[in-house]
């Protein structure tokens, strides 16, 4: 039983546009920021932010999966509001959002599944943004939360 907390997966919960978005992943293997098209269609981003490309996305799995389009997103994480582009994919996925090693880069961050947080310096400060463990949502949120 020891050690079996040190497999969990470091999810965030962020502000995506103007709702709280839960189940971000964060994962340094991946090469692309993904959003999966059903979180596109809940965050009701206008189609003409959408942009088509021929961009292919492999999985674990080894099997390719055509990106549908790619959009340019504003997150904010902690205190810090980042513009990412992301690869959405029309596929079941386990998570809300994937931010892959272009935001971690772009942020200059430090994951840690171990400690289920992630740091980074911002303006001088260092930020740190733990990893969800139970949700809590006040009901009197004045960003609107998407249920995932």
């Amino acid at each position: 039983m020891e050690g079996t907390e040190n497999n969990r997966a470091l999810y965030l919960t962020v502000k995506c546009e103007d709702s709280v978005v839960t189940r971000v992943l964060v994962d340094n293997d991946s090469s692309a920021n993904i959003c999966p098209l059903s979180t596109l269609n809940k965050l009701k981003v206008d189609d003409e932010r959408i942009h088509k490309n021929s961009i292919c996305v492999w999985g674990f799995d080894v099997g390719g999966k055509d990106s549908v389009r790619d959009i340019v997103l504003e997150l904010t994480i902690g205190l810090v509001e980042f513009t990412m582009e992301f690869q959405v994919l029309d596929m079941a996925i386990s998570y809300n959002l994937l931010l892959g090693r272009p935001w971690i880069h772009a942020a200059r961050a430090v994951p840690s599944t171990l400690h289920q947080m992630v740091k980074f310096e911002w303006d001088r400060q260092e930020i740190v943004v733990h990893g969800e463990d139970n949700l809590c949502v006040p009901s009197d949120a004045i960003v609107p939360f998407i249920e995932f």
